[in-house]
């Protein structure tokens, strides 16, 4: 019974409808007419979304907290450092050095970045002697270490005491941080914790990050000889850290492939990318000792912080832009798939497994 009184009332509010639209025609063509319309009019599609490319800019992951076995908290990134592998053939004198501050100049007003030479002519040319040590199997380096010392010199003759340079690099910034590459010295240590931007290996215009955790010290701070760097058990005592890299008892580390690098490095000028956020920029030539055969020359700036609150979203934003567009500026230097360190280590034919 309630059904047949609900068809019921339907038959008659139809029935109603009907009379009116005999009554009153042009109500029937204007809804057969809006009818019509509705039916016919197709969906509008939503406007496409440019495609967002978030870049690094912001992006770097924060560090987990957390502490190391003396209780004292993860190192944080102080530095981000920007570096472009460049082909050595163009470099064959300090002007030459120089010149590559006019491939900077386009990406940089492109980008709303300011770069000086003012004051930059005058100043000196550097050079250093740098040389790689790790076992015969590059265990250090296949595991994301690297272990080197480097020598000042002046007027062609070393100055100082050597300097040792202990880092882990890797990818991941939670595995970079919670490597401790403190040494185990009485002397004086820095380090140092660096995000570093380089290009991708292969195509120009993009960024890959690499984290470095670094050690530094003068050699004479280890207490040890000179010789001692070469024990790995003396290494081991120096860096724990290593211990999980060793064989068998009296293991020997040796010089990477029995070369000497010569390093020439030229202080070229200042990047301004805004907000107080500066770099001093340069660019440098390593080549074997001896025969002088160029390997690999590099174009890096650095930025020194003590909190990324420091780094505003807008200067990382031209950086990161400036960064990609001197990629294409420099396309007759750029060497898109190598490192320094690389270079060294693949020198005799070598193929190490690299994190880099």
């Amino acid at each position: 019974m309630a059904s047949f009184a609900v068809n019921l009332s339907v038959a008659k509010t139809c029935e109603r409808r009907s009379n009116r639209e005999r009554t009153n025609p042009t109500h029937t063509v204007k809804s057969k007419q809006t009818i019509r319309k509705e039916v016919t009019r197709p969906p509008r599609a939503p406007k496409p979304k440019p495609p967002v490319d978030a870049g690094w800019a912001g992006h770097v992951p924060q560090i987990k907290p957390g502490v190391y076995d003396d209780g004292l908290p993860f190192h944080q990134v102080g530095y981000l450092s920007c570096k472009i592998m460049l082909r050595p053939n163009h470099f064959v004198s300090r002007a030459s050095l120089f010149e590559f501050g006019n491939v900077m100049r386009e990406p940089a007003a492109a980008h709303g970045v300011k770069f000086t030479k003012k004051g930059f002519e005058s100043k000196p040319l550097r050079m250093r002697e740098v040389l790689f040590i790790d076992t015969h199997d590059f265990r250090l380096y296949n595991n994301a270490f690297i272990l080197r010392r480097r020598i000042p010199y002046q007027d062609g003759f070393p100055i100082g005491d050597p300097e040792i340079v202990f880092k882990f690099r890797h990818p991941d910034i939670q595995k970079a941080a919670e490597t401790d590459v403190r040494p185990q010295i009485l002397g004086q240590h820095r380090v140092k914790f660096k995000c570093q931007a380089l290009p991708l290996k292969e195509r120009l215009g993009g960024v890959r990050l690499l984290f470095s955790h670094n050690a530094q010290f003068q050699r004479s701070a280890m207490g040890l000889s000179p010789d001692a760097v070469l024990d790995i058990d003396r290494m081991i005592q120096t860096f724990p850290v290593l211990a999980r890299l060793k064989k068998e008892p009296g293991e020997k580390l040796k010089l990477v492939c029995e070369t000497i690098i010569e390093e020439v490095l030229q202080d070229i000028g200042l990047i301004n990318f805004g907000d107080g956020v500066t770099a001093k920029a340069n660019v440098s030539l390593w080549r074997t000792r001896g025969e002088h055969r160029p390997l690999i020359g590099e174009f890096a700036y650095q930025v020194r912080f003590s909190d990324r609150k420091e780094l505003s979203l807008p200067a990382m934003r031209r950086a990161e832009g400036f960064f990609k567009a001197l990629q294409f500026a420099a396309k007759d230097y750029i060497a898109l798939k190598a490192t320094k360190t690389e270079m060294v280590y693949r020198l005799l034919g070598n193929a190490p497994t690299s994190h880099e």
